[in-house]
C-alpha cells in the first residue's frame, strides 16, 4: 500500500505532482539536485506540507518514487537507490531543452524503455507525462464525475495496478495501455499528448476499444 510518495525534482512538474499528492492524502518527500536545505524555503512556500530531503533520503523513505527531472538529467539519479522501488517516469524528451541525446534519437524504442534500462532494478511505469503540470491540479475530479479525465499508464501489469490506484486518488481515471513499450502512444507528438480525454476516449486512442 502506498502511503508515502517521493518526488525527485522540485521544478514545476515535481511541485505540481507534490501538491496533488498532498491533496490526495499522501505524505510527500521531495528533493532537488542537492542538499535538502537548498530547496527548504521553496518547499515551505510552494509545497507546504511536503518534506524536503536529499535524493537518497527520498528514495529510501518513499513507497513509490516519481521521476520529475529533465530528461537530460535522469542519469544524475543513482539507480542503486531505486532498486526494488516502484518508479513513475513523468519525463519527456524535448530536444530544444535536452539537446540532442543519441540514446533517444537513435533508439527506436519508447523513451521509458531506454530509461528503464538505466533503472534496471526498479519497477518503472510511464504516466503523468502527457498532462500539463497545471492541468494536473485544475482537472482533478472525484470518481464518477462525467467530466473526469483519464490518464494513460504503461508498464508491468502488477506494478501498473498500484500506480493506477494512485492516479485514481489524484482525481483521474487510469487507463492501462499495456507494457512499457505502449508508452510510445502518449509521448510528445502523439494524439494523446497534451490533450484532455475521458477514459473511454483514451481507450479508443490506444486501440483498446472501438468508437461507438
Amino acid at each position: 500500500m502506498v502511503t508515502t510518495i517521493g518526488i525527485l525534482g522540485a521544478g514545476r512538474v515535481g511541485s505540481a505532482v507534490a501538491r496533488t499528492a498532498l491533496k490526495a492524502g499522501y505524505a510527500v518527500h521531495i528533493s532537488g539536485s542537492g542538499p535538502a536545505a537548498d530547496i527548504q524555503l521553496i518547499v515551505d512556500i510552494v509545497i507546504p506540507g511536503a518534506v524536503a530531503m536529499t535524493a537518497a533520503e527520498v528514495a529510501a523513505s518513499a513507497d513509490l518514487v516519481i521521476l520529475a527531472v529533465p530528461m537530460h538529467k535522469f542519469r544524475t539519479v543513482d539507480p542503486g537507490t531505486l532498486a526494488g522501488k516502484i518508479v513513475i517516469d513523468t519525463m519527456n524528451y524535448w530536444q530544444p531543452i535536452d539537446g540532442t541525446l543519441d540514446e533517444f534519437t537513435t533508439d527506436a524504442r519508447s523513451s521509458s524503455e531506454v530509461v528503464a534500462d538505466y533503472f534496471a532494478s526498479a519497477h518503472l511505469v510511464k504516466t503523468l507525462n502527457h498532462i500539463g503540470y497545471h492541468d494536473l491540479e485544475t482537472d482533478a475530479r472525484p470518481a464518477g464525475d462525467p467530466q473526469r479525465h483519464g490518464l494513460a499508464l504503461a508498464g508491468e501489469a502488477e506494478t501498473a495496478a498500484v500506480v493506477a490506484e494512485v492516479l485514481n486518488r489524484f482525481g483521474f481515471d487510469p487507463v492501462y495501455a499495456g507494457p512499457l513499450v505502449a508508452g510510445a502512444a502518449f509521448e510528445p507528438g502523439s494524439p494523446i499528448f497534451g490533450g484532455r480525454h475521458t477514459a473511454d476516449e483514451l481507450a479508443i486512442e490506444l486501440g483498446l476499444a472501438e468508437a461507438a
